[in-house]
């Protein structure tokens, strides 16, 4: 090998390296919840008086690992907070809420949740997710909502790794944002939480 073909051969092997981390064996964390404006509009509009937010876990009986990560083909999906998918759900809430000026951590009314479903399913060709939890809303100690919803996606996946691994994790993530919508849009949950 001449000199002048090594800086050719190292991009090469750096692009390979690269390329081996994103379909190998590695730890993916999804990207912080950011606020959605679909989702704002739906909370501004509930009626909802400000909320402070409980403890969101995994549902009783759930699998040891349930709430810790998921398997994107030979990758471990994980939550940035606290490793936790419940925690994540619950920072999503927070984050819409609190960018539609509807989280007060000294309210007395109080979301809570359960994770009851988290999967994840990238084959080489139709790839999948769904997302569930049991939402309970407590106003000044009576429990005023209590509801298990669910959210699911399907989208085109692909053979190379390198591109059906993050168009998982985005819709995944997605589904945060989903749930969230589907739980302030809900007749019941309004009901519940207006001021």
């Amino acid at each position: 090998m001449s000199f002048a073909d090594r800086p050719s051969r190292l991009l090469c092997a750096a692009l390979i390296a690269g390329a081996a981390a994103l379909t190998g064996c590695a730890q993916i964390k999804m990207g912080a919840p950011a606020p959605s404006i679909d989702n704002i509009r739906m909370a501004k509009a509930s009626g909802m008086a400000p909320a402070s937010l409980g403890e969101f876990a995994p549902a009783p009986g759930k699998p040891a690992g349930f709430d810790a990560g998921l398997d994107v083909r030979s990758n471990t999906l994980s939550s940035p907070i606290d490793g936790s998918f419940a925690k994540y759900l619950k920072e999503t809430l927070a984050t819409e809420l609190k960018a539609a000026g509807l989280l007060d951590a000294a309210s007395t009314l109080v979301i809570q949740g359960q994770l009851t479903q988290s999967e994840l399913a990238v084959p080489t060709s139709q790839a999948s997710g769904t997302l569930g939890a049991r939402f309970v809303v407590v106003r000044a100690g009576r429990t005023v909502y209590d509801k298990e919803l669910k959210v699911a996606a399907s989208w085109e996946s692909s053979f190379v790794g390198a591109v059906a691994i993050p168009a998982a994790v985005n819709e995944y993530t997605g589904l945060y944002r989903k749930l969230v919508g589907q739980l302030l849009g809900d007749p019941d949950f309004r009901r519940a939480v207006s001021s």
